[in-house]
């Protein structure tokens, strides 16, 4: 072998890794506190904020007097909006879904009137963080408070001449209507018409449903630095987005994007709350620039509750026509949304992905989709874990429910005769995607006999004849998602501005080690993790040998970060092509030290092999003969490492059964989740270990929807629930173990198979449980209970429908939690503090 290289010993046998348990790389250094999170992150001569917020939801400045602040220890500055009102620029809106959208600007710091509390209207620099804070209390802002529009119905009837208007100088509060109808796109028929016949013999379901305000309340705060000191402009920051955040600091700004390096260090947790560009973002970046001074921002808990971008709140219109025996015929959905004071980064965006999901797995033949966006003086509204899915699933479970009451049927035989078949695969939805793969007969399947489903119906019954004060209710949701958010014609065609695609590279180091360069931008997620075992996979390397570096846009130069489950199933795809890329840059230099044709060279198990014979050489050989170049085939460059970039053409469509069982005390409206089971298909799952910490953790925070959390203002557009004590996230107190397991049949729009999981569990348990709750009741006369389902909720639904057992009084006030019952979501942890009218 005329070779430079000696070849070592075959490489051991490797196990798979995909598909195995592997505790997570990043927990090591995660849990030992060996973390760095931006606040963590100290520069020579640092300086550091702190900003002065609206107490006021709408309100003119007439006065800010900032010479007290000033003159408080180590203050180097304090900024108005005026003072930068010509250089701050304003924060983009990527996503306009209309031509004639109305986008009220959008200043980092106000500069003449606030729009919501918590805007910011001044900037204090000082030596330290507390004395940046104390400094900030003297700043005095004289304001002009104006009238504030607050209800979402009530700001969309508001015009010039009648009611108040979040920006008077608009016009109108209403920002962007968006409209699908399937008559129209040639998906479908005519939806009017499908409702006309059903109201003559057929069956109408009408609805509306409340998605309540929720704050995404990661658990890191938002926190940024940024060093103008050195050849260029360095942000650190907790971001789901460090590559969009550089390209659009530059847009806005004007600085050379080449100028620009944002690092995305450890981030604690997003949920979509860390998919966007802040004001504080661009405040930190215009005054370190300004002052030639590293500056560091880290927001407060209450900060973040307030100012930092909600989700969801929308009112829904819904209505369902159906024959008599319950087949669907067409579905038309009205949606009132709120975004707040502003348009935020994605804003009516979000619940534009929505319109793509209310037909969820059933073939309606005619739907039409009406989306009106709104602004209002309340904290604007974006990304939430699911992004406009979540609320879309809610809807349509809701409804198939109701429809199975109507045609007097089990809630599974009205969905089962309406889903669409695993035969009939890939199929065209009625909103103009094609689902490519799954098979929702086996998932339900499965889940019904984990569940327990017919015993449980049949003590359900049991509980029922017997008139228990604790009834049994069954909640069913069958949903399917559409991830990895990407094809980037698709989204050019919503008016989205930007792309889908993700970039990788593979770096195959002299030692025969691996880095891999990745564009998805982790927070919590498992990707050192789960990408690791894919390469090492692919390549055939160990686990322990495969490094994956990402959230710098120095190091990983391109990408579109982490978003809508599409890090695996866009991001992980990416990496496969860049892999099987090294592979085939290898092969002519290991034919070549080999003395065979490259067309006799096979590669298995990270051995490169002649076809018909022992010969081989390992990958590292290969990657130390590119290095050493001394014995390369002519036209050969001495280089394996490859770099891929993956746009596909459709998405993918996880989907699942998730069953809940609740228990509901008739006399105190106390709820209890008995069990919960769901079967999720998520294609090929690379991890077993991370997918179930997805889902346990995307099923609590779906759940709180259902049980606990919502942001509520009092009248005056103040949060009061802003803080832990009134916005009630569950702990590990509130919850269950969760019957979690998987049927899977591969994707087709990826090599891998994969069809993404971080947003299954939100998306599908807020419907299963507020259906388990309503059925445990609905012989009493309901057959709606707005989230949350809080105690007095539901006891004031049985009280109103006469089910409570006694007379009710005006003004009766629910009956506190009795211990007794067992009963739990019900803890008040107000300390007798007023939660607010609309708890």
């Amino acid at each position: 072998m005329n070779s430079a290289v000696t070849a070592v010993q075959d490489p051991p046998e490797v196990a798979k890794e995909v598909g195995r348990d592997r505790r997570r790389k990043e927990d090591q250094r995660l849990i030992t506190g060996r973390t760095r999170w931006t606040d963590n992150i100290t520069l020579p001569g640092m300086l550091h904020l702190a900003m002065v917020r609206s107490p006021f939801a709408h309100a003119r400045i007439t006065a800010i007097d900032v010479e007290a602040a000033k003159a408080a220890p180590n203050v180097v500055t304090v900024v108005t909006g005026r003072d930068v009102a010509d250089e701050q620029g304003s924060l983009p809106n990527v996503w306009p879904i209309a031509p004639d959208q109305v986008t009220p600007a959008h200043p980092p710091v106000a500069v003449d009137r606030v729009t919501f509390a918590g805007e910011i209207v001044a900037v204090v620099v000082a030596r330290t963080p507390a004395e940046a804070r104390d400094a900030a209390e003297l700043v005095d802002v004289d304001y002009e408070e104006l009238p504030a529009v607050l209800d979402l119905k009530e700001a969309a009837a508001a015009d010039g001449e009648h009611g108040v208007l979040a920006h008077p100088d608009l016009g109108t509060n209403k920002s962007g209507l968006w409209t699908f109808d399937s008559a129209e796109a040639g998906t479908g028929g005519n939806v009017d018409e499908a409702i006309s016949r059903a109201r003559g013999d057929g069956i109408v379901i009408e609805r509306e449903y409340r998605q309540q305000r929720l704050i995404p309340a990661f658990m890191e705060p938002r926190s940024t630095v940024v060093d103008p000191t050195g050849e260029q402009i360095t942000m650190w920051t907790s971001t789901q987005i460090p590559h969009i955040l550089k390209f659009l600091l530059a847009a806005v700004t004007g600085t050379s994007e080449a100028k620009i390096r944002v690092i995305a260090p450890d981030v604690g947790g997003g949920f979509g709350g860390k998919l966007q560009v802040t004001p504080e973002e661009f405040i930190t970046f215009a005054l370190a620039n300004r002052l030639g001074k590293p500056l560091k921002y880290t927001e407060t808990r209450s900060e973040s509750l307030m100012a930092a971008h909600h989700g969801r709140d929308q009112w829904q219109t819904l209505t369902l026509a159906a024959e008599r025996d319950g087949t669907v015929t067409g579905l038309k959905v009205e949606l009132l949304v709120d975004l707040g004071s502003y348009v935020s980064l994605l804003g009516g965006g979000v619940p534009v992905l929505g319109a793509f999901m209310f037909n969820g797995i059933y073939k309606f033949p005619a739907y039409q989709f009406n989306c009106q966006t709104v602004l209002t003086n309340k904290t604007w509204t974006d990304a939430y874990r699911g992004a406009g899915r979540p609320e879309a699933t809610y809807a349509i479970e809701r409804l198939m429910d109701e429809l199975a009451v109507e045609v007097g049927v089990d809630p599974l035989e009205i969905r089962e005769k309406n889903w669409i078949r695993h035969e009939e695969f890939p199929f065209s939805s009625v909103s103009g995607l094609e689902y490519d793969s799954g098979n929702y007969e086996a998932a339900t399947a499965k889940a019904k006999a984990s569940f327990g489903y017919d015993e449980l119906r049949a003590e359900q019954r049991r509980r029922r004849d017997a008139g228990d004060r604790i009834q049994l209710g069954i909640g069913v949701s069958t949903f399917t998602e559409m991830c990895g958010l990407a094809p980037s014609r698709v989204l050019g065609s919503l008016d989205y501005g930007a792309g889908g695609w993700e970039h990788a590279s593979v770096r195959m180091l002299p030692t025969g080690k691996v880095q891999v360069l990745t564009g998805a931008s982790a927070h919590g997620q498992g990707h050192e993790t789960a990408f690791s075992q894919i390469v090492a996979d692919r390549l055939g390397v160990a686990f322990e040998d495969v490094e994956v570096l990402h959230g710098d846009t120095q190091i990983s130069h391109k990408g579109l970060d982490t978003y809508g489950s599409r890090s695996l199933v866009v991001g992980g795809e990416a990496i496969v092509r860049a892999a099987d890329k090294v592979i085939e840059k290898a092969k002519p230099i290991a034919a070549h030290l080999l003395e065979a044709s490259v067309d006799d060279i096979e590669f298995d198990a990270g051995r490169f092999g002649v076809r018909g014979t022992d010969q081989g050489l390992a990958m590292a050989d290969i990657a130390l003969a590119a290095f050493a170049a001394h014995n390369l085939p002519d036209g050969v460059e001495p280089s394996l490492d490859s770099d891929a970039t993956f746009d596909p053409v459709s998405f993918s469509f996880p989907h699942g059964t998730h069953l809940c069982a609740m228990e509901v005390d008739t006399e105190t409206g106390g709820v209890l989740m008995r069990k919960y089971t769901c079967v999720d298909d998520i294609g090929t799952v690379i991890n077993p270990m991370i997918v179930d910490g997805q889902v346990h953790g995307g099923l609590v925070q779906g759940i709180a929807q259902a049980l606990w959390e919502e942001a509520v203002y009092d009248d005056s557009g103040t949060l009061v629930s802003g803080s832990f004590v009134d916005y009630l996230l569950p702990t590990s107190a509130d919850t269950i173990n969760y019957d979690v397991s998987h049927n899977s049949t591969a994707s087709t729009t990826n090599t891998l198979g994969t069809k993404g999981v971080g947003e299954a569990g939100t998306i599908a348990s807020t419907p299963a449980v507020v259906n388990a709750v309503v059925d445990a009741v609905r012989h009493l006369g309901i057959d709606d209970i707005r989230m949350p389902c809080t105690p007095e909720r539901v006891w004031r639904a049985i009280h109103d429908a006469g089910g409570g057992g006694q007379e009710e009084t005006e003004g009766a006030a629910a009956p506190h939690f009795d211990e007794s019952t067992g009963m739990q979501g019900t803890v008040d942890r107000t300390d007798g503090a007023d939660e607010g009218a609309d708890r």
